[in-house]
Parts: C-alpha cells; sequence; structure tokens
C-alpha cells in the first residue's frame, strides 16, 4: 500500500512532502509559527489548510490563538502605565514650591508656569500678577541668606558686566567654589558704582588675594578706589581671542585674494584664445602681489598669535622676564605690520601695549609658587623652572622625554613628588575670568524671561544659583554640592527649605 502524502509549510515559506500520519507533534516552532499567521491571515479556510498540512482544525486554531495573544502582548500599552505610584497632597504650599521650581530650575515664563498647571493639574487659579507676588514673598529671606554669608574665605574673585537691555549687571564670581557675592543691576557703570559695591561686600568679609577681569576702565578704577591695595590682573581669554580674531581674519581675507587672482588668471587664458589678453596683464601682476602681501601678512600674525597663547600666556612657559621680553617682541611686530591693515591689527596691538602687565601677572604668582616649591624640596629655582616648561611640551615629541629624562636625573627621588606639587600649584593659578562668563551665560537664560530686570529678581536669582546643588561637573569634589557648601565647608538644607517651604516626602 502506498502511503498517501501532503505538504506543509516551512519557516521559510517553502512546503516538503510528509506521510498521512499524525506530524502536529513533530513540527517545530517555526512551523508552528508559520501556520499561526496563515489562520490569522484568513486567506483560506481552516479545513482547507488543516487538510494540505495534515494536521487537525484544532490543532491549528490553538496555534493561531497563541499568534494572538503574541502579537496582544507586543503591542500592548507597558504594564503600570496607568498604575498610581504615589500620591501627591496639592497644596497652596506646594504650589508655590511649584511655581518657584518652574521659574528658577526650568528658566519658565510667568505665562508658562501658568500653562503647565492648567495643562497638567487643571489648575486655573493664577494669574501672572500672582505669579509675581508668589517670587516677591520669598524674597526677603533670599535676602537674609544672601546678606549672612561670610565670604572671608574667597580668595580670587573674578569680575565682569553683562548688559540687559543696555542696562549693565554688574557680577562677582568666587573662582574657586563659583559663589556669586555680586549680582546687580544699575543704571550706569562707572568707577564710583563698582566702588560703593565693593565696600559694601567688604562688610560681609570679602578680601581678595587679587581680582581677574578684563580691561574695563571703569571695573579697575573702581577696585583701585574701594580695595587700593588688591591688584587686577588681566583677562587672557579676551587677548588670546581677539588675536586668533585677527589672525582668523586675515587669513580668510588671503584666501579671498587668492580667489579673486584665480579668476584673473582663468579669463586671461580665455582671453589669450581671442589675443586679448593684454589689458588683463596689469590687473592680474597687481592681484598677484596683494595676494602675496596678504598670504604672508596671515602667516606673520598667525605665527605671532601662537607665540603668544601657546608661549607668553599658557601656564607652562617660561620666566617671567623672558615673558615680558616675548610680549614686546610680539607687540612691536604687529606694530611693524599694522599699517597693512590698520583696522584689525591696530586695536589689538594698543590692547595688548597697554595691559602687558595685567595680563602676565599670573606668571608673578607662578614665580612665586617655584620659588616655594623650591625651598621645600631644597631644589635649584632653575630646576623647578624648567620641570615648569616641561607640562607645557608636547609628551609625543622626543625632545619631551630627553628634557624629562634630563630632569628626572637630577632631581632622582625628588621628580615625583615634586611634579606632583607642581602640577597642584600651577593648578591654582587663574588665568582668565572664564567662571563668570559662564555664570553671564547661565543668566541670560533667566534674562530673556523678563523684559526688565532689577535687583529683586537678581536677588533670588543669586540666592538660587548660590544654593542650588551641582548635579554634575568636571571636578568631582563639586557633585552633590552647592556653591556655598564649598565656600563655607558645611552643608545647609535644600534651597526651598531655607526659604521657610517643607518639601514633600514620599513615603
Amino acid at each position: 500500500m502506498v502511503a498517501s502524502t501532503s505538504i506543509i509549510g516551512t519557516a521559510a515559506g517553502k512546503v516538503q512532502p510528509f506521510s498521512n500520519r499524525p506530524v502536529a507533534s513533530g513540527l517545530r516552532p517555526a512551523q508552528r509559527a508559520h501556520l499561526s499567521v496563515q489562520v490569522l491571515a484568513g486567506r483560506e479556510p481552516v479545513s482547507r489548510l488543516a487538510a494540505r498540512s495534515g494536521v487537525s482544525r484544532k490543532f491549528l486554531y490553538q496555534q493561531a490563538h497563541k499568534g494572538r495573544q503574541a502579537l496582544e502582548e507586543a503591542f500592548a500599552p507597558p504594564e503600570g502605565a496607568d498604575q498610581i505610584l504615589f500620591t501627591l497632597p496639592v497644596t497652596k504650599d506646594w504650589i508655590h514650591q511649584f511655581v518657584l521650581a518652574q521659574a528658577l530650575i526650568g528658566h519658565t515664563s510667568f505665562r508658562g508656569v501658568i500653562d503647565i498647571l492648567d495643562a497638567v493639574f487643571d489648575y486655573q487659579h493664577l494669574s501672572v500678577g500672582t505669579i509675581h507676588n508668589m517670587l516677591a514673598e520669598v524674597l526677603p529671606q533670599a535676602r537674609v541668606v544672601n546678606d549672612n554669608q561670610d565670604l572671608s574665605a574667597i580668595r580670587v574673585g573674578a569680575h565682569d558686566e553683562i548688559y540687559q537691555a543696555h542696562r549693565p549687571v554688574l557680577v562677582g564670581v568666587d573662582v574657586e567654589s563659583t559663589y556669586c557675592y555680586l549680582l546687580a543691576a544699575e543704571d550706569h557703570c562707572d568707577e564710583t558704582t563698582w566702588g560703593v559695591h565693593l565696600l559694601d561686600l567688604s562688610d560681609q568679609g570679602l578680601s581678595l588675594h587679587h581680582s581677574v577681569a578684563d580691561g574695563g576702565k571703569a571695573l579697575r578704577a573702581g577696585q583701585t578706589a574701594a580695595w587700593p591695595t588688591v591688584p587686577c590682573h588681566g583677562d587672557v581669554f579676551h587677548a588670546e581671542r581677539d588675536l586668533g580674531a585677527v589672525a582668523f581674519y586675515l587669513e580668510h581675507r588671503a584666501a579671498g585674494y587668492a580667489a579673486h587672482r584665480q579668476n584673473l588668471e582663468d579669463r586671461m587664458t580665455r582671453a589669450k584664445r581671442h589675443g586679448q589678453g593684454q589689458h588683463l596683464s596689469k590687473p592680474l601682476a597687481m592681484a598677484r602681489q596683494a595676494e602675496k602681501q596678504a598670504r604672508l601678512l596671515a602667516q606673520d600674525v598667525r605665527s605671532l598669535t601662537d607665540w603668544m597663547t601657546g608661549d607668553i600666556l599658557s601656564l607652562a612657559g617660561p620666566a617671567l622676564s623672558v615673558r615680558r621680553d616675548l610680549f614686546d617682541f610680539v607687540v612691536g611686530e604687529l606694530a611693524a605690520r599694522e599699517s597693512l591693515c590698520p583696522h584689525r591689527i591696530g586695536p589689538v596691538r594698543r590692547m595688548l601695549e597697554h595691559h602687558r602687565d595685567d595680563l602676565l601677572a599670573f606668571a608673578i604668582l607662578l614665580e612665586e609658587q617655584f620659588q616655594t616649591l623650591a625651598h621645600r624640596f631644597q631644589v635649584p629655582l632653575d630646576w623647578v623652572q624648567k620641570l615648569g616648561e616641561l607640562e607645557g611640551m608636547d609628551p609625543r615629541r622626543p625632545g619631551y622625554w630627553q628634557r624629562e629624562g634630563q630632569l628626572r636625573h637630577k632631581l632622582r627621588d625628588r621628580f615625583g613628588p615634586l611634579q606632583q606639587a607642581l602640577r597642584q600649584g600651577m593648578g591654582e593659578v587663574t588665568r582668565a575670568s572664564s567662571i563668570v562668563e559662564n555664570l553671564n551665560s547661565r543668566l541670560r537664560n533667566y534674562f530673556f524671561l523678563r523684559r526688565e530686570i532689577g535687583n529683586d529678581y537678581l536677588d533670588l536669582l543669586r540666592f538660587f544659583l548660590n544654593h542650588r546643588r551641582f548635579v554634575r561637573s568636571e571636578r568631582p569634589e563639586r557633585v552633590g554640592k552647592s556653591p556655598a557648601e564649598l565656600l563655607s565647608g558645611q552643608s545647609h538644607p535644600h534651597w526651598l527649605e531655607l526659604l521657610g517651604f517643607q518639601r514633600f516626602h514620599r513615603n
């Protein structure tokens, strides 16, 4: 007797013959899934599919049920999406905290806060005026906290001015802790205004070793009037930025001259084909000469810029006397080329010429560090200086390892400890007011929300920025601490609790 045969689909959609003996138990998972899909697709009656596949209709319905369950599970909403995680007691006090958090953490406008409360909490009982009053209510307590902060631990301050709607805002920040001790809007930015604010800060114990600021005349005059013995170091960032901008401009100008010369050469080539190239000879010669001059000027200024930023104003560099000589040399070379581009080179040259000692003031602190280390490790000052210069060299070049081997041979077992102490000391020297520039960028996120910036708003901002803890930082010791905690070395309650609120805590 010859056994009858049938076919069954495989996972790849092909068919294969099999005998009429029961085969359901021998089907692979992929074959069962294929049968389930065929039943769910409904392209042919189940009885016909069962007969063709050599299985029962009951078996096919079972596979289809499993497939339908799998689809429902795959497209079901996440488990627990509508589950109540915790209940929130929404009181007027909680609404007040929510408004403060949205305005200060979320940088939300007053009308934005109203929209959020309406959208998420179905709460429509606030107006712009009410939100303004909520912020005003906490101002007295914020001012008390600000005024009671002891500022005597601050040694280096960064000062700057930021303008909002043509109105100056005076800013002062502790370089180490990032604590903002000055944030005031004024009608004018002059010597008297700066001097009065700095004298008021002295009453809170602020006594700087030195400050860092850009070349603002009013700022420096005000500090000299208030603190005659406190030096104001120059901010090398602005000098390097301005120099780099000049070099960038000259390089692009040289590229423009090159493009103009290439255009004339192309025109000359086409004109020669018609015997008319003579009238372009003189313009082309002039274009080649102008391109050569522009290219040489750009190369020279770029070299001077790299020298200034990479050696003279760098943290790891030569001795102060050498820096001064090199600084004067760079200024002289810029002056010699100033006539070639006076509107770009002139302002930068004058700025460098007038602020040389301010910009190199950080090198005085470096030399004091070197002298202290030389005495501490009982080594010649010259060796410490050379080790400092080594920090500015590229370790990927042979010259670095030659210098490092020479110093290691001289210092022997003192090399490692001295290098570690030197790096720590150099890291404590401040050359730029970058910290205050960073604060200014953060303040702008608040300023654009308020058309008029007053000292009431700034006092609240200063309180918040000083008492909000850092979530992340490049310096691990700052993570989880606020500027006020870093300054005082003591912890404080959450900023909302400092304002007199009782925060919500989940059970």
